[in-house]
């Protein structure tokens, strides 16, 4: 992996910037499907996967919404997943029980992995740094309440902001706030909020110009199906890599339908770590794993018993693997000259041959 600047989050143990393999964060969301040994289950699912990280959402329906029901307050009927839902009902569905949270935490350090979440307001924030946060997520949909960045940042733990139906002044603005509290310890991830998003909608192409106009970590927060994207994101530069996670689609939820399976996320764990990888470095010419391709490549060889003063010909010498003789594109300038000695077939053409 070639070094770039050295841009990095201390997230935990782990550092996260283009020169550390890609950090993985399984979202569970709503997967939990309000059962306590489930949630657990998806722990330790994600655990078996190698990923390092697991991320909730800290809210309850009371402090993401109010109980109303006016057009504004229903999803437009025309959403594929959540069409004509109240949001109320629907948050409380989805929502992580705050109680759970501290059990979620302690088995997933059980694990070793780091646990975290995005809050939605002030009292999630104070519950999250009781548990002992070490990093968090503002959701896409949040990246405009400024109180909720300064209190986030005021807590000097690293932050990563989703983009998701964000414009570049949204983002300017909540990097600057976050900054203006004395924390520079920002990621920002591209992000598409369409439930399940499109490939094309994704615009890869958009991580690196995060990363470079904002001076931050850049990564993605993935809500396609399938771990295609969000390893081709690796290669533009991508350092966090968040997908939502559940047991079995099969089994229903609000997010499963975009969701990962623990096979599938192991697979991005795995897939995610070798497109870092292959980046490698800008080089032309052989790598040390070429050594033996490099000596089977073609050469001069003699390819039939000749005697001194024979002439060279296409039918005694020839351009075949291996390596050792002279290079192939001295064969015409060998052609017609004659041999200074008895060679036999088999023997690399060398200058003091002919």
């Amino acid at each position: 992996m070639p070094e770039t600047q050295d841009r990095f989050l201390q997230i935990g143990d782990h550092k996260v910037g283009e020169n550390y393999r890609p950090f993985v964060a399984a979202e569970m969301s709503g997967n939990h499907n309000g059962d306590l040994g489930r949630a657990l289950a998806i722990v330790d699912a994600i655990a078996e996967t190698g990923a390092p990280a697991i991320k909730l959402q800290t809210y309850t329906a009371d402090t993401i919404t109010i109980d109303a029901d006016g057009p504004a307050f229903r999803i437009t009927d025309s959403h594929g997943l959540w069409g004509g839902r109240n949001l109320y009902s629907l948050y409380q569905e989805a929502h992580t029980p705050w109680e759970w949270h501290a059990p979620i935490f302690e088995r997933a350090r059980e694990h070793g992995m780091i646990p975290f979440s995005s809050p939605f307001d002030d009292s999630a924030v104070d519950l999250l740094e009781d548990l002992g946060a070490q990093v968090y997520k503002i959701a896409s949909l949040e990246i405009a309440d400024i109180p909720l960045l300064r209190k986030v940042a005021r807590t000097g733990k690293p932050v990563i902001l989703s983009t998701g139906a964000a414009d570049a002044s949204d983002v300017d603005l909540a990097v600057k706030t976050i900054r203006a509290e004395g924390n520079d310890q920002i990621a920002v991830l591209g992000c598409t909020s369409s439930y399940p998003a499109s490939a094309e909608e994704t615009n890869l192409r958009t991580i690196p110009a995060l990363r470079d106009t904002w001076n931050v970590v850049s990564g993605l927060s993935d809500h396609t199906k399938g771990i295609g994207v969000s390893v081709a994101a690796v290669a533009f530069g991508a350092s966090i890599l968040e997908k939502h996670v559940t047991l079995r689609r099969a089994d229903g939820g609000v997010d499963s339908d975009f969701s990962l399976e623990p096979e599938e996320l192991k697979a991005l764990v795995e897939e995610s770590h070798s497109a870092w990888l292959a980046l490698g470095k800008v080089h032309i010419g052989p790598t040390q794993g070429e050594a033996e391709s490099r000596r089977l490549r073609r050469s001069l060889f003699v390819v039939k018993d000749v005697r001194a003063g024979d002439p060279v010909t296409p039918e005694n010498v020839r351009s075949i693997r291996p390596a050792g003789g002279l290079e192939p594109r001295y064969l015409d300038l060998v052609q017609g000259r004659t041999f200074t000695q008895d060679v036999q077939r088999g023997t690399p053409l060398s200058w003091d041959l002919v």
